[in-house]
């Protein structure tokens, strides 16, 4: 399989896999803000709203859940946290609680929805 065909088979799995999140998380109780939103600094796969809390969702579309874990790696969350930082005056509102979770897809399984996995100085 060529580069090309590779990137777009992963680009494909990855939406899909954010469309799953969402309906996931929809069901749960949270309102849907925005979806890919790219900011100078990276991009934030879902924002959603829970009562008073505005939550950066990161999306990772893996085959095991060992391989979601590791890609929360810190660098993923630097780049997480500085689009959060970026988006929060355009979608937040005064007093809103801002939060980080992710969400794991894997085939022919539940989604694992990890709350507040990182912390920032807002």
């Amino acid at each position: 399989m060529s580069r090309q065909n590779s990137r777009r088979r992963n680009e494909r799995w990855g939406r899909w896999a954010e469309r799953i999140a969402a309906i996931w998380l929809i069901a749960k109780g949270y309102r849907l803000i925005g979806q890919r939103l790219k900011t100078p600094v990276g991009e934030v796969d879902l924002l959603m709203r829970r009562g008073d809390t505005l939550v950066f969702i990161e999306v990772k579309a893996r085959a095991a859940l060992d391989s979601g874990f590791a890609a929360l790696h810190p660098a993923a969350a630097r780049r997480c946290q500085a689009a959060a930082r970026w988006l929060a005056p355009r979608h937040g509102w005064p007093g809103a609680v801002l939060r980080h979770d992710a969400v794991l897809i894997r085939p022919w399984a539940l989604p694992v929805h990890l709350v507040a996995i990182w912390r920032d100085g807002y």
